[in-house]
């Protein structure tokens, strides 16, 4: 069953122009569906039918898996039998109309701002940390997913106008604004840049080699810098992600705006962080309607 994957990743790589990233999600999903069939003792992908894909289902979610992840698995997979009844190697799409079991959405987790300002206030003791502080600091003021952070070049940022350019989801680009904390500690990074990378060398963020940080080294260095400057919990690329989007639509309510500047197609992606303020949201019902509030006489008599 090996060179049908081989040819569908090829597909989704050359004529899709899918991320490795997604390809490589594509590969361990159908993969794991492979080793699943050999089990069953079937050799091609044209033995699964739709009463065996629902008892495959039925098993990952027996392992644990999320509906979310099953989601995942089913799309890969009905894409790729797309593939193979196009190709004439499969007679049908045995994925079709076949759906996940629901599980409940999980809300993002923020972080504070009281503690994400002190840790983004806290001094680098060397070059990397300067890099660091400038890879968190344009991360948590422009909302980047750690993707779009790790592919910047120096000419994608402008520093007199404040603003970063982003290659998002689907190759779609996008203009942002950049914080003042933000351009000075980019400003700190690129005054130190010059003496770990070469000329020719257009990633923004380099390692010792000055070779383009990948993205797993951005994830380990923002974990290494919470341990180390007395975070409360584990830092992560999404974290901060995440905060930025709750904290600018707790502050402005604007959510359009806050669709636009995280790049989400759809504002149903956005409308989570609704969920996240709740109680600040009925503070200000409470202390706003005037069907809601209560008389200051009141308040003393019932505090």
């Amino acid at each position: 069953m090996s060179s049908p994957l081989a040819d569908f990743l090829r597909h989704l790589a050359s004529e899709k122009r899918y991320s490795p990233h997604t390809c490589d999600n594509y590969r361990r999903d159908l993969t794991r569906l492979a080793h699943w069939l050999a089990g069953e003792g079937r050799r091609t992908w044209r033995e699964l039918d739709n009463h065996e894909l629902r008892r495959y289902v039925a098993g990952l979610s027996r392992e644990g898996l999320s509906g979310r992840s099953i989601a995942r698995h089913l799309s890969a997979i009905r894409r790729f039998y797309q593939f193979l009844v196009r190709e004439r190697q499969a007679s049908d799409n045995p994925a079709l109309g076949l759906r996940a079991p629901k599980s409940g959405r999980r809300l993002p987790k923020v972080a504070d701002v009281d503690q994400l300002a002190q840790l983004l206030d806290a001094p680098p003791d060397d070059p990397l940390e300067v890099r660091d502080l400038a890879m968190f600091e344009l991360m948590y003021s422009s909302g980047l997913r750690l993707s779009e952070l790790a592919g910047l070049d120096r000419s994608s940022v402008d520093l007199a106008g404040a603003e970063v350019r982003v290659l998002g989801k689907g190759d779609k680009e996008r203009l942002l604004p950049v914080g003042r904390k933000a351009l000075a500690a980019l400003t700190a990074w690129l005054a130190v840049r010059a003496a770990l990378a070469p000329e020719s060398e257009p990633a923004l963020f380099v390692n010792r080699q000055g070779q383009r940080l990948s993205r797993r080294s951005v994830q380990a260095r923002l974990a290494r810098w919470g341990r180390l400057k007395g975070a409360d919990q584990r830092l992560h690329p999404h974290l901060l992600r995440h905060s930025f989007a709750s904290h600018l639509l707790e502050s402005s309510g604007d959510l359009r705006a806050v669709q636009e500047l995280l790049g989400h197609a759809d504002i149903a992606t956005t409308q989570v962080y609704t969920h996240l303020d709740f109680q600040h949201l009925a503070r200000v019902y409470d202390e706003s309607h005037p069907r809601a509030r209560r008389s200051r006489y009141a308040k003393r008599k019932n505090p």
